[in-house]
């Protein structure tokens, strides 16, 4: 029973996070760490919209204006750290804000909208199946395929990223996808390997994955927190070492 039930979910936690992991790694490299709120906030805003628009439209649709959303996001973004590479954190941040209300307007004039808000902001992960496992191991596929020397530039980066994200964000939730991405990157670079950098992640998620099931709590919130905490973490290694 056991099995049966809780392996879709941790299969899809841990897929997500191995999607995730190496673009975290190229955002802080990049000094951009507002890309993933601002894109992501993105792709939930047009699916909200496609969701508020059409009568029950069928995923593919739903996916599609997602990721066209987090493209064109992604686009402003990379504009914005060419340009004004000074004041990108900050610009990033307007676009995160911009796209926020967006999502909460559109939210508005849903009946359902508040919901599926919820949703993409904070997704019940315990309730993953098997094409959310699929999609998120696609992804992941995908990234190592690519691989880091392709990554490093912009314009494989900025795509990738934005469909990655634009997929992630629908089953993981806003707040799991920017930590997911952050956590590992951080003790990443506090000097451990990527191997274990990312093996401690996953440890965590899987920490708060299980206590969701233990305790009857929302998974998305739990597993978002954990994944912070274990960020912060890898500053007391620095600090030790």
């Amino acid at each position: 029973m056991f099995e049966s039930w809780f392996l879709p979910p941790v299969l899809a936690l841990v897929a997500g996070i191995l999607a995730l992991a190496p673009l975290g790694v190229q955002v802080l490299q990049r000094g951009v760490v507002f890309i993933d709120l601002a894109v992501a906030q993105a792709a939930a805003a047009a699916a909200l919209a496609a969701l508020a628009l059409g009568e029950h439209p069928a995923w593919i649709i739903t996916q599609l204006t997602a990721a066209a959303g987090a493209l064109l996001a992604a686009g402003v973004v990379a504009a914005l750290a060419r340009t004004w590479p000074e004041h990108r954190e900050a610009l990033i941040g307007l676009v995160y804000v911009a796209c926020a209300c967006a999502a909460l307007l559109v939210a508005r004039s849903d009946t359902h909208g508040a919901e599926h808000l919820h949703t993409l902001l904070a997704a019940d992960v315990l309730w993953s199946g098997w094409p959310q496992v699929i999609i998120l191991l696609g992804c992941a596929s995908g990234v190592a395929i690519i691989g880091s020397k392709r990554l490093a530039h912009d314009g494989w980066f900025f795509t990738v990223f934005a469909l990655v994200a634009s997929l992630a964000v629908q089953v993981l939730g806003l707040f799991i996808v920017f930590a997911a991405l952050i956590a590992p990157g951080l003790w990443q670079r506090s000097g451990l390997a990527k191997s274990i950098a990312t093996g401690i992640a996953l440890a965590a998620a899987l920490v708060g994955l299980t206590a969701s099931w233990i305790f009857d709590a929302p998974s998305g919130p739990l597993v978002a927190l954990a994944l912070a905490l274990c960020g912060a973490a890898s500053s007391l290694r620095k600090f030790r070492t």
